[in-house]
């Protein structure tokens, strides 16, 4: 460190400026963003007939995919190390507010709906004879 720490923010974000920090954001952030995509693509194929969860996974996957592509753009076109630290700060806040803040409660409602869906599937079904149609009423006598 040869600079005052605050001065580090406004120089560019660079493999000479931070030899210890450029390549691990870098390469992290682009491991991150494959992984989110093979995250996406596996959860949604999993999970495409429960809504609220695919609206999860989407919020997820397009902050995650804005946040790790412009670490990338950041890295390469030399923005300001205070640029890429709100990018990156942002961003996992982001990341974590959908997932531990806004999702919780609907996810929650939702699988109130799914139980009590098997709770009155299950009671109609429960006997036998439910299943079974009710012969119609015969005549008692037959016109000849």
């Amino acid at each position: 460190m040869t600079l005052f720490p605050a001065d580090y923010l406004f120089i560019e974000f660079t493999r000479q400026q931070f030899p210890d920090l450029f390549d691990p954001i870098w390469v992290a952030s682009a491991v991150l963003l494959v992984a989110l995509i093979i995250l996406y693509a596996a959860r949604t194929r999993t999970l495409h007939r429960h809504r609220d969860y695919l609206d999860l996974y989407e919020w997820l996957f397009w902050t995650g995919l804005i946040t790790f592509s412009l670490i990338l753009v950041e890295s390469v076109f030399r923005f300001d190390f205070f640029l890429v630290l709100t990018t990156i700060v942002v961003g996992l806040a982001t990341l974590v507010w959908v997932r531990f803040r806004k999702f919780p409660p609907i996810l929650a409602a939702y699988e109130h709906r799914l139980a009590r869906q098997r709770y009155f599937s299950r009671t109609k079904f429960q006997r036998p004879e439910s299943t079974i149609r009710p012969k119609t009423a015969r005549r008692s006598r037959r016109r000849r």
